[in-house]
C-alpha cells in the first residue's frame, strides 16, 4: 500500500505574509494540491503566527473538503482554536519562538502531562491527535501512554545528511551528532526503521516528515510501517519552477 501524502502549504502563506496581502491564497493552494493527487493538506498555526494565520485554519475548515491537519503547539491558546475548529488531525509539535523551523520533536517523556492532558482535551472533541517525535524508544512509547493516535517521526537528521548540498553531507560523506554519534544514510534508515516497527506494534500509526525531499524519500516510502507522509518545503520550492500541481504529482511519484 502506497503512503498518503499531506502537503504542507505553510510557504504559501510566507509568501504572503511577507507583503502582509491577500496573495498567494492558502486556499486555492490547497486546491490546487488536492486535485493533483494529494491525500489532505497540513498546516502549522505558530503562537507567532510567522505563516499560517487563524483564519486560514477556518477557511479551510469551512472551504475545503479534505483531510485537514493542523500542527500546534500542546498550549491552552492552541487546543482552544483545534477544539473549536476540529480538523480532523493535530499534530502537536515542540515550539521554540526564535528557530527558523520545527527544529527536532516533542519531548513527551519531560512534559508527560502537558502533553497528555493536550491529548485528552482534543480527542474529547473528537480529534485524532498525532505527536511530532524524534525517533527514540522511549519518546515514541510515551506518545502511546499519552493516548496518541499517531506518531509522526522527525526525519530531520536523515533528510540533513541526504540533501546533496548539505555542508554536512558531501558524496555520501558521514556526518555526526550533537552528541558525537556518527551518523550516515544507512544508520539513520535503520534507527527510523526501528522506530517505526515499535510504533506500529504498541498500536499506534506512523507518520514521517521534516526536509523530505523527491530524492530521499523513497527509502522511507519503501518501509511498510510508514503510512502517511507530510511534506512542505521541497514541493513549494520546487513549485517556483514548475508549478505547484507537476511538483504534487512529482512527489507523489517519488512515494510510490
Amino acid at each position: 500500500m502506497t503512503a498518503k501524502l499531506n502537503v504542507n502549504i505553510d510557504h504559501v502563506a510566507t509568501v504572503r505574509e511577507a507583503r502582509k496581502t491577500i496573495e498567494p491564497s492558502v486556499i486555492e493552494a490547497a486546491r490546487v494540491c488536492l486535485g493533483a493527487g494529494a491525500d489532505g493538506i497540513t498546516v502549522h498555526l505558530r503562537g507567532d503566527r510567522r505563516h499560517i494565520q487563524d483564519a486560514d485554519v477556518e477557511q479551510l475548515r469551512s472551504e475545503i473538503d479534505c483531510y485537514l491537519n493542523v500542527e500546534l503547539a500542546a498550549t491552552d491558546e492552541m487546543i482552544a482554536i483545534a477544539t473549536r475548529v476540529r480538523p480532523d488531525a493535530v499534530s502537536l509539535v515542540a515550539e521554540n519562538p526564535n528557530e527558523i523551523t520545527t527544529e527536532g520533536g516533542l519531548d513527551v517523556v519531560n512534559n508527560f502531562e502537558t502533553v497528555k492532558n493536550a491529548v485528552e482535551r482534543l480527542k474529547a472533541a473528537g480529534i485524532s491527535v498525532s505527536i511530532f517525535i524524534d525517533p527514540v524508544i522511549d519518546q515514541i512509547t510515551a506518545a502511546a501512554r499519552a493516548g496518541a493516535d499517531q506518531i509522526e517521526l522527525c526525519t530531520a537528521e536523515y533528510a540533513e545528511i541526504t540533501l546533496p548540498r548539505s555542508p554536512t553531507h558531501e558524496g555520501g560523506v558521514a556526518a555526526a551528532s550533537a552528541d558525537g554519534v556518527v551518523l550516515s544514510p544507512a544508520t539513520e534508515l535503520s534507527r527510523l526503521h526501528a522506530a517505526a516497527a515499535h510504533a506500529k506494534s504498541i498500536g499506534l500509526i506512523v507518520a514521517a516528515g521534516h526536509g523530505l525531499t523527491t530524492t530521499n524519500v523513497a527509502a522511507l516510502a519503501r518501509m511498510p510501517e510508514i503510512e502517511e507522509f507530510n511534506i512542505g518545503h521541497h514541493i513549494i520550492s520546487r513549485a517556483v519552477f514548475v508549478g505547484l500541481e507537476k511538483a504534487v504529482r512529482e512527489m507523489i511519484v517519488a512515494i510510490s
